[in-house]
């Protein structure tokens, strides 16, 4: 009997969730997601030493100014990172903007368009990347924006239907609704134990699933943010999964039978007509875990960002 690991991967299209060279060769994964705080994590390893050292020359060279430095040097890291992934896995490779321009939608897509100058710099088209932006109102059309000109983005941090709605009807490719985050909520505020059937975050996501799939949206639906290997095995059948490499490694070595849990039934009911920024920011707004977890997220991945900062500051 094979290992759930590799079952998991002939129904659903497994992810690595981070900036570790290691664990990405070790999992082999078809695609790779990273974010600020993997890639600080990333900073610190041997590979990435060097990654960083030329990121910082780049920037001495192409900008002028500590806090223009400091923004290229972070974005050169980032995509460096990413092209190096981009040899490991056949797929895509996800890189986030940054966090503080989550409410800026302009600003997010210029920086989604260095990000793919600095791909292409670096041999690494478009169809090889995924641009990842929070799923504010604002990010959410500014992945609208990029999207109409052949940018595919990663829709982050989400948290409720509202955005996964807004998402799909702005034509994103993809969506990283978060399973373990929900969880962690609603753990903290009902002080009650969830078995992975019960489990906030993963009913989450196979509401999502089951509304892409019923009203025919092609947007891809990527759980993220996983506590246990209970709750990746509850979406097993998802679109796609991003997971950790020690659950990835957990999962390797766990047998048994895979019970698939999602099925596309295929479109059966026309779409609704979509939200207005109005509609979205209201039904966010009323749920307390959806709204206290994106604005945690966006300070969270902030915070990551500025510590990047600090530590390419002190080299410069």
């Amino acid at each position: 009997m094979s290992d759930l690991l590799s079952q998991l991967k002939a129904v659903t299209t497994v992810v690595v969730d981070s900036g570790d060279l290691g664990a990405i060769e070790q999992f082999r994964p078809v695609d790779a997601t990273t974010n600020p705080s993997l890639l600080l994590n990333a900073s610190q390893l041997d590979f990435a030493r060097p990654m960083l050292s030329a990121a910082i020359s780049y920037a001495k060279a192409h900008a002028s100014g500590k806090s223009a430095i400091l923004e290229l040097a972070c974005d050169k890291f980032a995509v460096d990172v990413g092209t190096a992934i981009s040899k490991l896995v056949p797929g895509r490779v996800s890189t986030e903007v940054d966090a503080r321009l989550s409410f800026d939608t302009e600003a997010t897509v210029a920086k989604a368009l260095q990000l793919v100058e600095l791909y292409q710099q670096n041999g690494v088209g478009t169809e090889r990347i995924l641009i990842k932006v929070a799923s504010t109102w604002e990010g959410i059309q500014a992945a609208r924006q990029l999207e109409q000109q052949g940018i595919q983005c990663n829709l982050t941090l989400l948290f409720h239907m509202a955005q996964a709605r807004a998402c799909a009807e702005a034509g994103a490719y993809l969506i990283s609704p978060f399973v373990g985050r929900i969880l962690d909520w609603y753990k903290a505020n009902t002080k009650q134990d969830y078995s992975a059937e019960t489990d906030p975050g993963v009913l989450s996501v196979r509401d999502i699933y089951h509304f892409y799939k019923e009203h025919g949206y092609p947007t891809v639906v990527m759980g993220a943010s996983f506590r246990n290997t209970g709750e990746v095995l509850a979406l097993a059948g998802c679109d796609r999964l991003t997971i950790s490499p020690g659950l990835l490694d957990e999962l390797s070595k766990q047998t048994g039978t895979l019970d698939v849990k999602l099925v596309d039934g295929g479109a059966k009911t026309a779409k609704p007509t979509a939200l207005s920024e109005g509609e979205f920011r209201w039904q966010l707004n009323e749920d307390a875990m959806a709204t206290e977890k994106l604005a945690e997220g966006i300070r969270k991945f902030a915070v990551d960002q500025r510590k990047l900062e600090q530590l390419i500051a002190g080299q410069l």
